[in-house]
């Protein structure tokens, strides 16, 4: 699949680092030119976007910004459009994950789990339905098997992903035709900085069926995959999960 994106103009929110980084090189390695979007990351978006620059002059441009300011979500797509001329596929990798136990949840925490894993998914793929059916596109939202089954101490961020799980069904009913929209849903590939012990990571391993942590460059295939090899796949939500959702 060498080049097979030759010509798509790709924006990846959260595209600096962890999944995002990983989905950024093997969508770029196929040819892409990408927009990765940052927040915090400005530093690793800057270096990833020489590293890969470098092999492909201006094919990779970092474009900062919050997605929780709503009026910029717009502002992201209409940068992309500028700068290209037009927008193939919108990744909406961007995420925030953190525990909230009943008793200790605060406004705040559903306003950034809210609004990081499901309005800003919304958002920007009502801002760029029009470019991407322009190019028969494609949204992939990358949401995680606790949007299928919750996970323990996370009632905000469950409820988050299972919301992107069934914005990515609708999305696929609104804007057919022309546009395809799918979601990968994630297993134990990428744990989060703080908030798991090892103990715990190895007992949400043990789960799965082929035993192992997968990695995140299993989540860029199924990207590539979505981007480069399905045009007859759209409403779909894949599990890459080394079997956990199959594991009763």
């Amino acid at each position: 699949m060498e080049q097979s994106l030759h010509d798509k103009v790709v924006l990846i929110t959260g595209g600096a680092r962890r999944v995002g980084a990983a989905i950024t090189r093997k969508l770029h390695a196929a040819g892409a030119t990408v927009v990765v979007h940052y927040h915090r990351s400005a530093q690793e978006a800057q270096d990833l976007a020489a590293e890969l620059n470098a092999r492909r002059p201006g094919s990779v441009t970092p474009l900062g910004g919050n997605l929780l300011k709503v009026p910029l979500l717009a502002a992201l797509i209409e940068a992309t459009i500028a700068r290209h001329g037009h927008l193939d596929i919108l990744v909406n990798n961007a995420s925030t994950f953190y525990p909230t136990r009943v008793g200790e949840i605060t406004e705040a925490h559903w306003e950034d789990l809210m609004g990081t894993n499901l309005r800003a998914p919304l958002f920007l793929s009502q801002a760029a339905a029009p470019h991407l059916a322009a190019r028969n596109g494609l949204i992939l939202n990358i949401a995680d098997i606790h949007g299928l089954r919750p996970l323990r101490h996370h009632p905000v961020y469950s409820p988050a992903k299972a919301g992107l799980i069934m914005l990515t069904q609708s999305l696929a009913r609104e804007l057919a035709p022309h546009v395809r929209v799918n979601a990968v849903a994630p297993g134990p590939v990428e744990f989060p900085d703080r908030g798991l012990t090892e103990e715990m990571k190895q007992a949400i391993i043990d789960k799965t069926l082929l035993k192992r942590r997968g990695s995140p460059e299993d989540i860029a295939r199924a990207a590539l995959f979505f981007a480069a090899e399905a045009p007859y796949v759209t409403g779909q939500i894949l599990a890459v999960d080394g079997g956990r959702s199959a594991n009763a």
